[in-house]
């Protein structure tokens, strides 16, 4: 097959394996959650800046991630792991924010940069788009047109980065809607998904870890 026929196919079927892994959708609510004391303006900074971030993570897991996981000893069950613990950590933080009940003439919350953590990671670039991003490359230098499909794959990342860019923006319009008490339910609601979300991740990689080392 002529190699100009397979750019359209490639390019889609990298950013049809990452959007459903990265799902910005999942990732909205936690953003509305996470910027109650944050204004407009301040939120589509974090998205920006978030956006920026995952792009960053994912290109350089495309260019040398497999060294990096070498050279450290990394493995995917150990990323899937960390990740989960991350994101159970601030799912727990969620939850107690919203079960202290501050007074309403307690000092609202300091503002923390939420942009690399956990929403560019472990949120968007976390260890299974990571891990998407690692087969593919390891795929790509298996062919004879490596830089072609590795510039393929950084395109499908660079597109689903701005898809992800434009849900997340939208975000701001859900937390007009909720108003203040919506969104302090939504919290709640949301510290104990992503406790859920972070335990299962803990547990999917003690199994790939106990599946690996019982292979």
């Amino acid at each position: 097959m002529n190699v100009t026929a397979e750019i359209i196919p490639y390019l889609l079927s990298t950013i049809g394996a990452l959007i459903p892994i990265v799902n910005p959708f999942a990732t909205a609510p936690m953003l509305v959650s996470m910027t109650t004391s944050f204004t407009d303006a301040e939120r589509l900074d974090v998205v920006h800046r978030a956006s920026i971030y995952m792009f960053c993570i994912l290109a350089a897991f495309l260019v040398a991630g497999g060294l990096i996981m070498q050279f450290l000893g990394i493995s995917i069950p150990g990323l899937r792991i960390a990740g989960g613990l991350v994101i159970a950590a601030v799912g727990f933080r969620m939850l107690f924010s919203v079960s202290s009940s501050p007074s309403d003439d307690a000092e609202p919350p300091p503002k923390r940069d939420i942009a690399f953590t956990p929403l560019a990671m472990p949120s968007l670039a976390g260890p299974g788009s990571i891990a998407v991003v690692i087969g593919m490359s390891t795929t790509a230098q298996t062919t004879d047109s490596v830089i072609l499909r590795h510039a393929l794959i950084a395109i499908g990342i660079a597109l689903t980065t701005v898809f992800c860019y434009f849900v997340l923006r939208s975000a701001t319009r859900l937390a007009r809607v909720l108003g203040p008490s919506g969104v302090s339910a939504m919290t709640g609601i949301m510290g104990f998904l992503l406790v859920c979300i972070g335990i299962q991740f803990v547990i999917n990689g003690v199994t790939d870890l106990t599946g690996t080392l019982g292979s």
